[in-house]
């Protein structure tokens, strides 16, 4: 297939985002990191992490070694797998891992010339830690379009297949593979690095604020370092590699179904349905780069002055994208474009709806959260209670509005043709509508992910601020930063788990395109259906696979897969909580025996030994995070031999329903009891060390994991679940015992 003049456009722009990335870590760099006390602290911290994620990339090379050698033994040995899927895997991981890198190394720089800048003013801080942020968002997008471009480019040149429509479909489906390697890598980084940010931070909440009574960051607080180390390996590195997958995921996702869906109409259009997702994907880096540099403040902004000035950035590029795609769509001549692009609009819309209610549900600016700093005054049982009502009810609206971007991203791809919506071709362009709004809602990564990334770079000025013991104006700037933090990271997390809805259904679909590959792969080039026609495999589509695989809700191995997958979110949770509970209780005793032993702490005149408890997170969540994420692995694939084709796609759609609820659930209950705490720093209820203070951290300590551990990892686990399925379809086609 020859590449025409359009597609270039693509690589360029992902060389455009690492251009500016760069432009702005250089930027970032020149600032003064302040005091030589500021400077040593930061550098505590930098050492930590960087000394945390060689450990953690190690474990993950053990993994990635045993899964390639796998691959290689199923496509060269059984030949029931790509012979590029080992390559396209470890791509997919390297280039996962070397996001999260990038993102956390910025950071680690960044938070200490924030707490210096804030001396300035509010808006000179919130610049420099946002631009810091956006070095992550504009390397996961920059990184992740080059990938995509390199191996189009490779698998365009090197496979040689005469058909030029089958071509395409095997270079997409092909293509894909690199997504189990940035699912995997994500994985690790997202669950690893949650059990070492919460184990530090419960540890120094528990013993510091409530036993101690010391404030937040305080540096006799041995647990210190290690938090502030924690929320750059968890929340900066783990959600770099989380959306780097996501953003990836729905692009490659939406190009095979493009390829599928139009492989009726003609070669040209195929291609053209391919390289959409990937042009809406470049422009939107564009619209990111412009949205950044709308975002600044004024001195004595409040909360929603912060979030309005970060909103408009956001919106802005959201606002121009939406306008853009029927551009690109008409340019490209895309068959339905008008209808292609309001399936993207459903998407983009969809993503503003739930960081919206994300942030009207955990954002102390309004009733829901005040009310769970309310409910502090009788205890800290009702602050618990007040926080799990509340991440419940916030789930209807996320749940509903991905319902709503579903049918109208389907229905708008087939011009509204709902008498003839399950026709064959119609649940082909109607599935292609799906994986293109997810490719709209992640179109403007750059400037989101900047949003979420922000928000550890604050939370670790703040630390360095308190630990410097700079000025309360300096500290009251810092603590605005890092309140804006709290939701921004919330509304990031509800915006990724949204995105991975979208992405993971997407997947569904894709998967499908995979077992007929695996099917003509093994020899199998015709299908006998339930009513006894024979169909060419080659010619079959989504719904006579259905039909073949007997896909309904009669069949028992579809309802056994359905609750595998669905116990699989509730299972995953439970371990990554227990792994949290079992290293925080490591580091509870860790800071009691300092306190205990080492005379002088509370007075000032001794430092607390900080590497010990950097070792006790590094070491909990090296051991912690292996069975988990194996298991992610491994359950799919034994679902795959055990049930055959059916049990997978039920295991992959109880665990995409359960997961996604779930997910939302653990996200909005953490985020709100953290920010009603905050509420009561504030000097509401009796203010910082009053009892009203001590229950609400008791909240905030309970929701630790579930906002930055299981939760955030429960997308990364449907989307993981998904790419296994497909890397593993040609097995289970040739295989499966039922």
């Amino acid at each position: 297939m020859i590449i025409d003049n359009l597609f270039w456009v693509v690589p360029i722009a992902s060389v455009i985002a690492l251009a500016f990335a760069y432009f702005f870590f250089r930027q970032m760099m020149k600032e003064d990191e302040g005091t030589d006390l500021m400077k040593k602290i930061a550098q505590h911290v930098r050492t930590g992490a960087m000394s945390y994620l060689k450990q953690q990339y190690r474990v993950v090379l053990i993994v990635f070694i045993v899964l390639m050698l796998l691959f290689v033994f199923l496509a060269f040995g059984l030949g029931v797998q790509n012979k590029w899927t080992p390559f396209a895997f470890l791509t997919g991981g390297f280039f996962s891992g070397l996001a999260g890198f990038f993102g956390m190394k910025t950071a680690t720089f960044a938070s200490a010339r924030t707490a210096n800048a804030a001396k300035n003013s509010l808006n000179h801080g919130l610049k420099v830690a946002f631009r810091s942020g956006a070095v992550m968002g504009l390397v996961v997008v920059g990184l992740a379009v080059l990938d995509i471009s390199i191996w189009y480019i490779v698998l365009n040149y090197f496979i040689d297949e005469p058909d030029s429509s089958h071509k395409l479909i095997i270079i997409t489906t092909t293509m894909l593979t690199f997504g189990m390697g940035a699912s995997t890598q994500a994985l690790f980084a997202r669950v690893g690095g949650g059990i070492y940010t919460k184990a530090a931070d419960v540890g120094a909440d528990l013993v510091g604020k409530v036993e101690a009574g010391i404030p937040e960051d305080d540096p006799r607080n041995p647990a210190t370092i290690a938090d502030n180390v924690g929320d750059n390996v968890g929340d900066v590195a783990g959600m770099g590699a989380d959306l780097y997958e996501s953003y990836a995921g729905s692009i490659l996702a939406t190009a095979a179904l493009g390829a599928s869906a139009f492989a009726t109409v003609s070669v040209d259009m195929q291609y053209k349905a391919i390289l959409a997702p990937m042009l809406i994907a470049a422009v939107g880096i564009i619209l990111s780069i412009l949205g950044i540099y709308m975002v600044r403040t004024k001195e004595g902004a409040t909360m929603r002055d912060l979030l309005r000035s970060l909103g408009l950035g956001v919106n802005v590029s959201s606002a121009l994208i939406a306008v853009l795609t029927f551009v690109i769509l008409y340019s490209l001549g895309l068959e339905n474009w008008i209808g292609i692009s309001f399936s993207v609009v459903a998407g983009l819309l969809a993503g503003i709806i739930i960081g919206q209610s994300t942030e009207y549900f955990t954002s102390h600016s309004y009733k829901p959260t005040q009310r769970i700093s309310e409910s502090a005054q009788t205890g800290p049982a009702t602050v618990i209670i007040s926080g799990v009502g509340l991440g419940m009810v916030s789930t209807a609206i996320p749940v509903i509005t991905i319902a709503f971007a579903i049918l109208i991203a389907f229905l708008s791809a087939i011009n509204f043709d709902v008498k003839h919506m399950l026709d064959a071709q119609n649940i082909q362009l109607g599935l292609y509508g799906i994986g293109i709004a997810a490719v709209g809602m992640l179109s403007t990564l750059g400037i989101t992910l900047a949003t979420d990334a922000y928000g550890p770079i604050a939370d670790n000025a703040g630390g360095n601020a308190e630990m410097s013991k700079l000025g309360p104006e300096v500290r009251k700037r810092t603590d605005a930063l890092d309140a804006l933090g709290n939701t921004t990271a919330a509304t990031g997390k509800g915006f990724a788990i949204g995105s991975a809805a979208l992405t993971a259904l997407a997947l569904l679909a894709s998967y499908i395109e995979e077992v007929k590959i695996g099917l003509i792969r093994i020899g199998e080039n015709a299908l006998t259906l339930a009513n006894g026609d024979t169909i060419e495999t080659a010619k079959a589509t989504i719904v006579d696979f259905m039909d073949y695989y007997q896909v309904n809700l009669m069949n028992p191995v579809v309802l056994v897969g359905i609750f595998i997958g669905a116990a699989m979110a509730f299972l995953f949770s439970g371990l990554t909580m227990n792994a949290v509970g079992r290293a925080a209780q490591k580091m509870v005793e860790e800071v009691r025996r300092q306190f205990r032993e080492i005379k002088g702490i509370m007075e000032g005149e001794a430092e607390p030994d900080y590497a010990r408890c950097v070792a006790i997170s590094t070491k909990g969540a090296q051991i912690e995070m292996v069975v988990p994420s194996l298991l992610a692995i491994i359950i799919p694939i034994i679902t795959g031999v055990v049930l055959g084709v059916a049990g997978v796609l039920g295991l992959l759609a109880g665990g995409l329903s359960a997961g996604f609820v779930l997910a939302i659930f653990m996200a909005n209950s953490g985020g709100a009891w953290d920010n009603a705490k905050k509420y009561i720093e504030e000097g509401n209820f009796g203010g910082k060390g009053s009892d009203n203070h001590k229950a609400a951290v008791v909240g905030d300590t309970v929701g630790d994991p579930f906002k930055d551990t299981s939760g955030p990892s429960l997308n990364i686990l449907i989307k993981l679940m998904s790419m296994v399925s497909i890397v593993m379809a040609g097995l289970t086609a040739a295989y499966s015992l039922l």
